[in-house]
């Protein structure tokens, strides 16, 4: 458990961060029919003329229905004020409530995983309508927490096992992953018992955990070929730096190296948080992929 000093810091960083007034975008195009199946584009705020890198923005939020893209639109300004074109994606998250005192479930098996691969497919059109200025051939993707680990999930669909509806047949041409705090290895996540198991409710349960995990599970989707970075605060309290760091280990057995940020003094929410030094860590991250 922690203690009362590093439970009050955590408690306002969060408060920090959903402190921000939200920022509208500039344009929102849908990837489907469904009303989550949107993403809200951001153009660079820089001197217009030379193309800007995309950013795809993936947001956390234990792929609960109580957490959507909006707590990270002041995110996508401060990224879109760097320089960069920022696309921040919805997509659908656990139903509704159950019982009252009981935790809301986590994601929706297949629509969370349907919804993502839908989203990164249909970008490049999207994005060069919505941000003629955006640069796809640059494109990064990045998310926290829980769109962490959509981030890793969505890079690697060319090593998903065959036979699963989300494989690609090549690596999609990014230029990197930054993933922020990322649920990136399912078991280690479920021994820390991370956000109350959201894991195991993402994949529908201890009755499918195991045969889904294979479909689901970054830390089993090596290696990629695609140059990934996890950013991740040493204080996090929510997602501890063992799940970043297994997915490292997990990465460098596989014979790829992905890069470790370790902050210290940090907790979960900063890297969001663009009033936060860590959110100018993360767009530096961010920008050594893209430029």
């Amino acid at each position: 458990m922690p203690d009362d000093a590093a439970a009050a810091r955590a408690a306002a960083e969060e408060e920090s961060a959903f402190s921000h007034t939200p920022v509208d975008p500039d344009a929102t195009a849908p990837y489907g029919p469904h009303p989550d199946q949107v993403v809200d584009f951001y153009a660079p705020r820089t001197a217009e003329g030379a193309p800007a890198p995309l950013v795809v923005l993936l947001h956390g939020g234990a792929w609960r229905a109580r957490y959507d893209r909006r707590h990270v639109t002041p995110l996508a300004d401060f990224l879109a004020r760097k320089g960069f074109a920022v696309a921040n994606v919805e997509y659908r998250r656990g139903g509704e409530s159950p019982a009252e005192g009981r935790t809301p479930p986590a994601g929706r098996w297949p629509d969370t995983f349907d919804d993502v691969a839908a989203a990164l497919d249909a970008l490049p059109a999207l994005a060069r309508e919505a941000v003629p200025g955006a640069d796809v051939r640059r494109t990064v993707l990045t998310g926290h927490s829980a769109g962490g680990h959509l981030a890793l999930w969505a890079a690697a669909r060319h090593v998903l096992p065959q036979g699963s509806p989300w494989r690609i047949p090549e690596a999609a041409p990014l230029r990197g992953v930054v993933a922020l705090a990322p649920i990136a290895d399912f078991t280690v996540a479920g021994e820390l018992g991370v956000c109350e198991n959201a894991s195991l409710q993402l994949l529908g349960g201890e009755e499918h955990f195991e045969e889904r995990r294979p479909y689901a599970d970054p830390a089993l989707l090596l290696p990629t070929g695609i140059a990934t970075t996890l950013v991740q605060g040493r204080a996090d309290l929510v997602v501890p730096q063992a799940v970043s760091e297994a997915y490292a280990e997990a990465a460098a057995r596989a014979g790829e190296m992905a890069g470790l940020t370790l902050l210290e003094d940090v907790g979960h929410f900063p890297l969001i948080d663009p009033a936060a030094d860590a959110c100018a860590v993360v767009a530096e991250e961010i920008a050594q992929l893209a430029w």
